[in-house]
């Protein structure tokens, strides 16, 4: 008599293979959470296309270091190529264009242009690399390493126990510039603290995640958190939290639904901005009678 066996389902295969499926877990988690905080300073401060463009210029950097130790026999590391790149993008996105009689968006759109372009041009001199490219600039978090685990958990503890030390300053320099002048901070210092944290943490996660993804935590967690017009430490707390359910969630939506995982984790991002509109438009009438 033959027995049949029953093949294992999905959340069993899941308990079964957890020590595959956690790193790449707790990766989109934290970059999740990071860039979720750093996104409020994004998006209130209209940053939104340098968030873009630089992400973008992640994914070059790590395409010209595989370019490198292919074609020219130098060994670096991808993390360093994003992060130095994106670092880099982010210093030159803070100089004044008035100078160069261009405007914020005329230099933001060369930028994200420029980069994504020539991400795919080297990518296209690399062809035993090309699923690594596509991964960068769309996201595939199942090939998370230890060593990028480490590189998100360390940038993204160091940099927010850094911007929760700072926090009144940065944001009095981010949101009131002026009045941040008068009152003697060091606003240069601030801004560069700022935008350098940017530059890192998209740099880190973009090598681990892919820029896709990494462009959704660090812009939409945001929008989705000002959308329910809280008291500015709230924002802050909100999107932080949204932005690891994105990041976790997509993550475990893909698995078990077999999609990819930074197209699940970008539109997870997405479905939250909707959530958060509807739940604004159920508050609203409560809030007008209070």
């Amino acid at each position: 008599m033959e027995t049949t066996l029953l093949e294992p389902s999905k959340w069993e295969q899941f308990q079964a293979g957890w020590e595959l499926f956690r790193d790449p877990i707790l990766c989109a988690l934290i970059a999740g959470c990071v860039l979720g905080f750093l996104s409020v300073y994004v998006v209130l401060r209209r940053m939104v296309f340098v968030s873009a463009a630089v992400t973008n210029t992640a994914g070059l950097g790590v395409a010209l270091a595989f370019f490198a130790e292919i074609h020219l026999g130098v060994h670096v590391d991808p993390l360093v190529g994003a992060v130095v790149l994106s670092v880099a993008a982010t210093l030159l996105l803070m100089i004044e264009p008035a100078r160069l009689r261009l405007s914020r968006e005329s230099l933001l759109g060369c930028a994200f242009a420029f980069a994504g372009g020539a991400a795919i041009l080297v990518g296209d001199r690399i062809a035993q690399e090309a699923h690594d490219i596509q991964g960068i600039l769309f996201g595939t978090a199942v090939l998370v390493t230890p060593d990028q685990l480490q590189a998100v958990a360390v940038a993204g503890g160091v940099l927010m126990v850094l911007h929760l030390w700072w926090f009144r300053g940065i944001a009095f320099v981010s949101f009131d510039r002026i009045g941040a002048t008068v009152q003697g901070l060091p606003v240069k210092l601030l801004d560069t603290v700022l935008m350098v944290s940017i530059g890192i943490m998209v740099g880190v996660c973009a090598r681990a995640l892919g820029a896709l993804p990494v462009f959704a935590f660090s812009t939409l967690s945001a929008i989705a958190a000002l959308v329910l017009d809280l008291r500015l430490p709230w924002t802050f707390f909100t999107a932080t939290v949204l932005g690891g359910i994105a990041g976790a969630g997509g993550y475990l939506f893909a698995y078990f639904y077999d999609f990819p995982v930074g197209g699940s984790q970008t539109v997870l991002s997405g479905v939250l901005v909707l959530l958060m509109m509807l739940v604004r438009l159920v508050r609203e009438p409560f809030k007008s009678r209070a």
